[in-house]
């Protein structure tokens, strides 16, 4: 029998949908959802997302959690690049390396105030940029490197996401002092497997400890003999409040990081510089930094570059004058965590922008204790445990400015000194009473 036309259409047009219908079930039968890189699902989340979270949706909090300060650059070092900011040249790519001009600067002022000759600097977006760059470019997994506890958090971050979390070697410090422990580290470089990398922040953030010159030479002759990478972060190498002298190691195998974010207010301009060591003259490692440099940000942001190297114009006179402002604020930090004790004996540090101290005993969960202080003294601070070391906190006092810093510092004192008095279930009971 012959089949109209008309339904013989209609009949193909129907088994083809079938046909459709047939196949996208069959492909959500069989298909999975792709996941992340287990190297990314194994990093910590940032310490200062994880601050923001435990606010919750308390509003007036005054914070002292991240490490920033209450200046900007120099409106001299603004003016100067925004006045050529319609040069095409900004608009171009440039020298992954850095600007000349700034390069020339970096390397006559680390050769001036650091002395470290037979260097070398690369221009980057910021130092954790730098940071991450290094660990790329130095360590192969499944690498060993050092971190000392408390540690820096985006340098453990650093160390997961390129591959090496699993085999970090997590040295202690002192803890009458935070030195630290190159006893530990010295049994661990004479080991079979010697670490690769060691990490140290000078001075130190979390502590705010600056690490004397004999303790430094110590380590770059450990490291120097296990044939050892020492990467040395000195964003805060001008916050030296405590009146001990910056000092920079000089040796073929050390590497150094600075930052313009802290000590000139770049912090959201993103700038940084690598100083990294070229005493036989191959320019061997900047030709490896520079693979990674191209890949990730090309290079920092002209006008970055520009402001950075304008606020290095004005120099240690201007520099000078904002980190005066900042001894109040050290001054009422430090007073108001005297019910946690005295600097050295409970508090410590006050270089760099932080003070580190020992909570009361059994309040091991400091951040139980952090997200009570946020709700109720509206005050909040980075748990130690996000540096490693339960049961401490860290107070940074570079901002706010002076005039709000003292109502901070209230708050601080009163959160501290009912801790002091009442303990841990005090915090207990605002959390039962939280959660009904």
């Amino acid at each position: 029998m012959k089949i109209p036309s008309s339904q013989l259409l209609f009949r193909i047009q129907r088994g083809y949908r079938l046909c459709i219908a047939s196949s996208a079930t069959l492909s959500m039968t069989r298909a999975r959802s792709p996941e992340v890189s287990k190297r990314v699902r194994a990093t910590d989340d940032p310490v200062m997302v994880q601050a923001r979270r435990l606010l919750g949706n308390a509003e007036g909090v005054a914070s002292l959690a991240q490490g920033a300060v209450h200046w900007g650059p120099p409106a001299e070092a603004i003016a100067e690049a925004a006045a050529h900011a319609t040069d095409p040249s900004y608009s171009c790519y440039g020298p992954d390396e850095g600007l000349p001009e700034l390069r020339s600067a970096l390397q006559q002022k680390i050769e001036r105030d650091n002395a470290l000759m037979g260097y070398n600097v690369m221009v980057t977006a910021g130092a954790n940029q730098a940071l991450t760059s290094l660990m790329l470019t130095l360590l192969d997994p499944p690498d060993r490197a050092v971190l000392f506890r408390p540690y820096y958090f985006n340098a453990l971050m650093a160390l997961q996401m390129t591959g090496c979390g699993q085999t970090i070697a997590y040295g202690p410090s002192d803890p009458d002092n935070w030195f630290p422990d190159l006893d530990w580290l010295e049994d661990e470089l004479e080991s079979a497997n010697p670490p690769k990398l060691v990490y140290i922040v000078n001075p130190c953030n979390p502590t705010g400890v600056t690490l004397p010159r004999e303790v430094l030479d110590r380590l770059a002759r450990m490291t120097a003999d296990a044939g050892t990478w020492l990467v040395i972060d000195e964003t805060y190498e001008d916050f030296l409040f405590s009146g001990q002298k910056h000092y920079c190691p000089n040796a073929p195998h050390v590497v150094h990081v600075f930052s313009f974010s802290k000590a000139y207010g770049l912090m959201g301009w993103r700038c940084g510089y690598i100083a990294y060591p070229n005493h036989d003259k191959s320019d061997y490692l900047g030709l490896q930094l520079l693979k990674v440099q191209d890949t990730c940000p090309i290079h920092s942001a002209h006008m970055s570059q520009q402001v950075a190297r304008g606020a290095l114009q004005q120099g240690r006179p201007w520099l000078a004058k904002q980190l005066k402002t900042l001894e109040g604020n050290r001054a009422a930090a430090l007073d108001a965590l005297r019910p946690l004790g005295t600097l050295g004996n409970g508090v410590y540090g006050g270089d760099a922008i932080y003070i580190w101290a020992k909570l009361p005993e059994g309040c091991r969960d400091d951040k139980a204790v952090v997200e009570w202080m946020v709700h109720t003294h509206k005050v909040s601070v980075i748990p130690g445990s996000g540096c490693g070391v339960p049961g401490h906190i860290r107070v940074a006092f570079g901002k706010p400015a002076p005039a709000e810093f003292k109502e901070a510092a209230v708050r601080l004192h009163a959160a501290m000194q009912e801790l002091t008095e009442k303990g841990s279930d005090v915090v207990k009971l605002w959390q039962q009473q939280k959660h009904g």
